[in-house]
C-alpha cells in the first residue's frame, strides 16, 4: 500500500471527497481511506479536477472522488497495489 494523498474537504450532500494528491491515481485503482474514524476500501469509479471528469491525475493535483462512506479532513488515501 502506498500513500497517494490526503482528504482536505468532504461534501456530504453529494458524497465527494476532495483530495490533494502526493502520488498518481487513475480511474479503476483500488484505494483505502484511513483516519481516526475512517477505514474502508473502494474502487475509484470517477474522478474530477475543477468539475471536469478525468481518467488520471498526478501528484500536486486536487481531485474530487465519489466515496461510499463519510470521510474527514486529514484522512489519508492509499493506493492498494496488486
Amino acid at each position: 500500500m502506498k500513500e497517494v494523498g490526503q482528504v482536505f474537504s468532504y461534501y456530504s450532500k453529494i458524497g465527494v471527497a476532495a483530495i490533494k494528491l502526493t502520488g498518481s491515481l487513475k480511474v479503476g485503482d483500488k484505494i483505502k481511506i484511513q483516519g481516526h474514524t475512517t477505514n474502508f476500501e473502494q474502487i475509484v469509479n470517477s474522478m474530477q479536477i475543477e468539475h471536469i471528469n478525468v481518467q488520471k491525475a498526478k501528484a500536486g493535483n486536487e481531485v474530487g472522488i465519489k466515496v461510499q462512506d463519510n470521510v474527514r479532513r486529514y484522512d489519508k488515501v492509499f493506493k492498494i497495489e496488486d
